[in-house]
């Protein structure tokens, strides 16, 4: 029994030394994107001084993604993992190389942006399923919060990083630097996925679909989930959420440059960060709460609470704080979603289960694009204005004028993320989802 219990021990440890090497390299690639896309958002705004260009440039690197990723989860399962991990970071390689040789040589046009960023997309596509369902093949299902925290570290690094470095580097080593840069870490990332061998998968009960073919793969992500209303459940919830995310995300660079400067709109932002790294650092070192769905539940209430106080006041002071609690529980959030999906879902299917998550939870992600600018300035920005239908009334709380508008629809969409929260809680197959659904490592 001795023997036993240390060759598990040996296990787990070796398997977390290849998560945490797999990690730093994903984690350089991802700051190397951050400074990249960083630099090239400035050279296109700089050249098109439009805002719709800039904004297609947004969509292109998102759309793609959206809508291949059920054919790349399945194909995910189909092929070896870290393979895949392999390819999509060549590919994305390339296609930075290709944009770089391009600016040396004074041919970049903003349609070679959108291309890339497609092309981009469509491999990023591949590489999220495929990196999300190898954690549970390295890590141990107690250990699976902290390696998830670990990935949102990465994700706090990539906010905080790039808008530090990136308006340095633009002044010394200017964009094709950066581009060298970002080349470089692809070459990090690729060398340590080399060096680290992926676990067989072992297959279950669960995989009832043969792989002769891919369009009863893709079609069964969708039945896992619907066969699970827990699961359904939870995606729909952050379908939801993220929806009213989205709108506030576009909304909040204008709500603060209506009253202050873009220096203190950069503090903000930096708080922002500031306060991802902490929840971060935060579920890294202490693991998961014990009950996830718990966190997930209160930290988005909390959340919700964060976005109507950004709207409430004109105070650069209290939406930093707000900013801070927001992004601080983020990441709390995603790290217990993601172990609750990776302890849930056989680990043969995952590739395309978590691709049709993805999906569904980023569907409602590019209406909220398309009615954000609309919904403020054609209507609350209107009734909030001197003269406006609301400004005798809550006008008197919150104030008149430019940006106020903006302020009552954070207050709004702040509101409705809370009261999701509630009816979510009030589902019963959502809030057993731990209890109800077996694990599966």
């Amino acid at each position: 029994m001795m023997g036993e219990n240390k060759m598990v021990k040996l296990g787990v440890e070796k398997g977390m030394r290849a998560f945490v090497l797999v990690w730093f390299g994903q984690t350089v690639s991802v700051i190397g994107s951050g400074l990249t896309g960083f630099a090239l958002d400035i050279w296109v705004y700089q050249r098109t001084e439009s805002v719709t260009q800039f904004a297609l440039a947004s969509l292109f690197s998102m759309l793609p993604a959206l809508l291949i990723s059920p054919v790349a989860g399945a194909l995910v399962d189909r092929w070896n993992r870290r393979n895949c991990m392999i390819i999509s970071d060549c590919a994305s390689a390339l296609t930075t190389l290709v944009i770089a040789s391009l600016l040396f040589s004074g041919h970049l046009q903003i349609w070679h942006i959108y291309i890339e960023g497609a092309i981009s997309s469509i491999f990023g596509a591949f590489q999220w399923p495929a990196y999300n369902a190898a954690i549970p093949q390295l890590v141990p299902k107690e250990l699976l919060p902290r390696a998830n925290g670990m990935t949102e570290l990465s994700d706090a690094l990539k906010m905080l990083l790039p808008p530090v470095l990136g308006g340095a580097l633009l002044v010394t080593i200017h964009l094709q630097g950066i581009m060298l840069i970002d080349f470089i870490t692809f070459l990090v990332s690729i060398v340590t996925l080399l060096s680290v061998r992926f676990p067989k998968i072992k297959t279950t009960s669960t995989e009832e679909i043969k792989k002769s073919s891919l369009f009863a793969e893709i079609s069964y992500g969708w039945k896992y989930i619907i066969s699970r209303p827990g699961l359904l459940g939870l995606i729909i919830f952050f379908a939801a959420s993220n929806f009213i995310l989205a709108i506030v995300g576009v909304l909040l660079t204008p709500l603060v440059l209506s009253f202050t400067s873009p220096a203190i709109l950069g503090i903000i932002l930096f708080t922002d960060g500031v306060g991802m790294l902490a929840g971060t650092i935060v579920i890294t070192s202490r693991g998961g709460p014990s009950r996830l769905i718990y966190s997930i539940l209160g930290f988005q209430m909390l959340g919700g609470l964060c976005i109507l106080v950004t709207g409430l006041r004109t105070s650069a002071p209290l939406i930093g704080v707000a900013a801070f609690l927001f992004a601080f529980g983020s990441p709390i959030v995603n790290c217990s979603s993601q172990a609750i999906f990776q302890r849930k879902v056989a680990s043969e299917v995952q590739g395309r289960v978590f691709a049709v998550e993805g999906m569904i939870i980023g569907s409602l992600q590019p209406l909220a694009y398309i009615i954000a600018g609309p919904l403020a300035d054609r209507v609350f920005e209107p009734l909030m204005a001197t003269n406006g239908l609301l400004a005798g009334s809550i006008g008197q709380v919150i104030g008149v004028g430019s940006g106020r508008g903006i302020g009552l629809l954070f207050m709004v969409m702040g509101t409705i993320s809370m009261l999701i929260s509630i009816v979510a809680y009030q589902y019963p197959r959502l809030r057993l989802l731990e209890d109800e659904l077996v694990d599966q490592i």
